[in-house]
């Protein structure tokens, strides 16, 4: 069966776990760990990714995230190709070292972020790696730690979960370590992880309910939501991937758009290529990257290449593109129809 395509959505919200090949440590030691946080911090802040919750296992991670300007796709390959070229030089090892696909999982927020958040931030518990909430709160290498307060990760995005627990920080920690202490009894999640038709429904007694009414509902591995979320964003994704072959079926491509967008801001086309930093060109840069990668799936290497500016460059433009688009009310119709 080939496999499913990703699921994904500016601003969506997604737990991504990867696996080192054949249970292989992809970290073995501190080093290995900070070297990864690093890179994390610096990937995320370029492209605009938010991080929630995260936790290093010795051979896998798991990640609670919002995509921003850059697909999820590409900031994971970044991440997990850097950190193998990384880790392999310094062990002198060879060959591959995650598992052929992270898993992602879009997840619908309201029902399951908390949920998520407690279940990630637990894990080195669970693992054995810490022995109880006390040494949890100070492991380095979980997200736990830097809510808590005792370590500090900048690209994690502490205040969105702690606002749901309070206005006043200290009060808002301690019952949010109340409410990460309350998940320890329940042990690994299988409904937070895996099986998405059980995800879906909200667990197998809810399955086992339908199939005994003679009642399907649908299901899919790669969300984590009820029976309408999981049908919606299935539709997202199959309308996307029709969007964007559409396009290129109509011979809307990057030239095309750059056409466009000079018509819009009535500048000659030429300049929406210039390599400067006066203000039109910027803006024209910003706009054309944007479209380019969210509406017809131009890689921002690709474009990295045609600007002549790095692919953290073309990321800063598709967000500041975004925002022009958003603040200045253009309609999509007049750079793509």
């Amino acid at each position: 069966m080939p496999r499913q395509s990703r699921i994904d959505a500016p601003g969506a919200l997604h737990h991504v776990i990867a696996r080192g090949i054949d249970g292989t440590a992809i970290f073995r030691d501190e080093k290995d760990r900070k070297s990864f946080l690093d890179r994390l911090d610096v990937i995320f802040k370029e492209t605009g990714t938010a991080c929630y919750a995260w936790a290093l296992l010795s051979n896998h991670f798991h990640l609670l995230l919002r995509t921003g300007a850059a697909p999820l796709s590409r900031v994971m390959r970044r991440l997990m190709t850097g950190h193998a070229v990384s880790f392999n030089l310094r062990h002198g090892r060879r060959g591959h070292l995650f598992q052929n696909r992270y898993k992602s999982i879009l997840c619908q927020e309201d029902a399951y972020f908390l949920e998520l958040v407690r279940y990630i931030h637990l894990n080195p518990l669970r693992a054995g790696l810490v022995h109880d909430m006390a040494h949890l709160d100070g492991y380095p290498f979980s997200g736990h730690a830097v809510v808590m307060g005792t370590a500090t990760q900048s690209c994690q995005h502490v205040d969105e979960v702690l606002s749901c627990f309070g206005k006043h920080q200290g009060q808002a920690q301690i019952k949010y370590r109340d409410f990460i202490a309350q998940g320890i009894e329940q042990g690994r999640r299988e409904d937070l992880t895996g099986g998405g038709l059980v995800r879906s429904l909200g667990g197998w007694a809810s399955v086992r309910n339908l199939h005994e009414a003679g009642l399907r509902a649908t299901g899919d591995e790669r969300i984590l939501g009820d029976s309408d979320f999981v049908e919606q964003m299935l539709a997202a994704g199959e309308d996307e991937f029709e969007r964007r072959h559409a396009l290129k079926a109509r011979g809307i491509t990057v030239d095309a758009v750059a056409e466009r967008v000079a018509t819009l801001l009535a500048i000659p086309v030429k300049e929406v290529w210039l390599s400067g930093r006066y203000k039109r060109t910027v803006e024209a840069r910003s706009l054309v990257c944007y479209v380019a990668v969210r509406e017809i799936g131009v890689t921002m290497r690709s474009l990295a290449g045609r600007f002549s500016i790095s692919t953290a460059a073309v990321s800063k433009a598709v967000a500041r593109g975004r925002r022009i688009i958003e603040e200045k009310g253009i309609r999509m119709d007049k750079l793509i129809s």
